[in-house]
């Protein structure tokens, strides 16, 4: 074996991998798809294409809108998502990079997705200090007054936040709070801008927060990280510090989910 040998990359199942693009090309078409440009796509035989379509037909994962002989996604691929804890992968994926930003802050490290209009911590990782933020694994919080919160409704503009929070005023949870829509709207372009998230005792008194949002490789927003302190140790200057620390490890989580999706 030559020194330069290079590892080779394993084959794969033509037909499996015929059947996954034909998925893909619905899952991305706004309308259903042709048995004619599903054949384009593949550039085999308008036969062979409708096997292959056909048997996804079968087992659910595409179907016909009606009496139409188009495909969209069939009932078993939204089965599929519905049944799989896709926090389990998230939190997989994130620990060490969790527990790599709680000893570089030396400050409690927190994941964290959206459940309605709440956020769920799904896992955390504690300081050293003596005086720490608990925040465990489970506890919900509320979007739009925690920073992790904040950062899961970073893509959300006023139209959205009205639909899922209400236009009336939000509950005050501290003095801090943010309670109103328009405003809320503001504070999430602004997070837009720069990549991360904040709060000043907003949902608890004395305690500062910064989290990043975490997306999957499409651009789909998934998670957040980000750090909790007590606000006498976490002076307003060390924002811009720990947000570009919470960025870091959020694209450092996005690389390895894209590194763990492709193919050996």
């Amino acid at each position: 074996m030559s020194n330069g040998s290079q590892t080779q990359e394993t084959r794969s199942i033509q037909s499996l991998d015929r059947g996954l693009a034909i998925l893909e090309a619905v899952a991305k078409s706004s309308d259903p798809v042709s048995l004619s440009e599903l054949t384009g796509l593949l550039g085999i035989d308008r036969s062979s294409v409708f096997r292959l379509a056909n048997t996804l037909k079968r087992r659910g994962f595409l179907a016909y809108p009606g009496a139409r002989k188009d495909y969209i996604l069939g009932p078993s691929l939204w089965r599929l998502s519905r049944e799989y804890d896709w926090s389990k992968t998230l939190i997989l994926v994130s620990h060490d990079h969790l527990k790599d930003l709680a000893a570089a802050t030396n400050e409690t490290a927190h994941l964290a997705v959206r459940e309605g209009r709440n956020g769920l911590f799904i896992d955390h990782v504690m300081s050293s200090h003596v005086i720490t933020i608990s925040g465990q694994t489970g506890e919900l919080v509320p979007l739009y007054a925690t920073a992790h919160g904040k950062a899961l409704l970073t893509d959300f503009d006023k139209r959205a936040l009205t639909s899922l929070l209400g236009s009336g005023p939000l509950r005050a949870w501290t003095a801090h709070t943010c309670t109103s829509v328009n405003q809320l709207a503001e504070v999430c372009a602004m997070n837009r801008a720069r990549g991360y998230a904040s709060d000043d005792g907003e949902y608890m008194e004395g305690i500062r927060c910064v989290a990043a949002p975490i997306r999957s490789e499409d651009g789909v927003l998934i998670g957040s990280i980000g750090i909790s302190a007590p606000a006498l140790r976490f002076s307003e200057d060390l924002y811009a510090i720990c947000g570009e620390k919470v960025m870091h490890a959020a694209r450092q989580i996005e690389a390895m989910m894209r590194t763990a999706s492709q193919t050996v």
